[in-house]
């Protein structure tokens, strides 16, 4: 069994793909377990070879798969290949461009553009657009060029891209600092009962379902989270919100919705794509079933971005308009209701 320092020695020319710091409230779990929890669409059994084949470290050591890992264990997946979105290939792809200058650009992303690539998206998203339309652009933190934030592949909206280091720290620092503004508008179902309040509650990867995030209210697990949001309209069974998110979890609207009872419409991933609320006629299932084929995705779009410019200093607003599937199953909704009440 070679010692640490040989293997740290062996693994100089890997690439390190994954790195995870366990929380302080970790509780002892076997390391292929651990893994499985955070890397999407891994199978146990991948794992379990890459921890044979030596490629999982924790504190700088290899391994086996029953190691159970503990709080603040440093977890890492090394292999010989540099990750695939580091090998980024421009693209000459449309790019919904709505404002740009020599320091920032704002894009209004299509639903299903995935913004950056990652495991099994490794072209056609967002960044391999950008880099074929600026050249150099600067990169954050997890090395992905000119992003400061980041919206779901599923999710429409406004997202700022940095051109040039002094803007991507300045950007950087309001998103970390929560003085951007940042209202999106969702389609939830049931009747939400107040006509605005706030969620809070820390967001973390579920427990159960690697795939979700899940809100733990006691704060012994995952991210600090506020979400405020106020109705728009009411459509019987569903709900039209706006949120304005105080801070920036993944999945932050969807786990947050899902955890005061009103999941997003169609958000699969969450279960939205079913009927939660309504009759059990069978004409009200299939015009349910109408407006998930008229939005097809979970029904959430960032409408407004607000930030301070990093030369200018001056407030930059932008908004968008809600996208055709959004506003044409609205519309659905809108006739359905009026029908209803008639």
């Amino acid at each position: 069994m070679p010692n640490s320092t040989q293997e740290i020695e062996e693994n100089d020319a890997l690439h390190e793909h994954y790195r995870f710091i366990a929380a302080d409230g970790q509780v002892p779990l076997r390391v292929d377990k651990f893994l499985m929890n955070f890397i999407e669409n891994a199978t146990r059994n991948k794992i379990q070879q890459a921890v044979k084949a030596g490629n999982v470290l924790v504190n700088e050591t290899t391994v086996k798969s029953n190691y159970k890992v503990k709080p603040n264990d440093v977890v890492r997946v090394v292999l010989a290949h540099p990750p695939h979105e580091n090998l980024l290939v421009a693209e000459d792809i449309p790019i919904a461009i709505i404002y740009e200058d020599d320091d920032v650009i704002v894009v209004n992303k299509a639903a299903g553009m995935v913004v950056h690539p990652g495991h099994g998206n490794y072209s056609g998203t967002l960044v391999n657009g950008l880099i074929h339309h600026v050249e150099n652009l600067p990169k954050n933190s997890n090395e992905r060029p000119g992003l400061v934030h980041r919206i779901d592949k599923d999710t429409s909206g406004l997202l700022v891209v940095a051109k040039n280091e002094n803007a991507m720290s300045k950007l950087a620092l309001q998103f970390f600092e929560k003085t951007t503004e940042r209202l999106y508008y969702a389609l939830v179902w049931g009747n939400v009962a107040e006509d605005e309040g706030t969620i809070t509650g820390n967001i973390g990867r579920s427990l159960k379902n690697r795939l979700q995030m899940s809100v733990f209210p006691d704060g012994d697990f995952g991210k600090h989270a506020v979400t405020h949001y106020k109705v728009i309209e009411r459509f019987s069974y569903v709900t039209l919100v706006e949120c304005k998110l105080e801070t920036g979890r993944t999945h932050q609207i969807r786990a947050h919705f899902k955890y005061i009872g009103h999941t997003l419409f169609n958000d699969a991933r969450y279960g939205g794509d079913q009927i939660l609320k309504g009759t059990t006629f069978t004409k009200y299932k299939q015009f349910v079933d109408n407006c998930f084929k008229i939005l097809p995705r979970q029904a959430l779009h960032a409408k407004t971005l607000g930030f301070i410019h990093p030369t200018t200093n001056k407030l930059m607003r932008f908004n968008s308009e809600l996208p055709k599937d959004i506003t044409d199953c609205l519309e659905k909704w809108r006739n359905y209701t009026v029908h209803l009440k008639a």
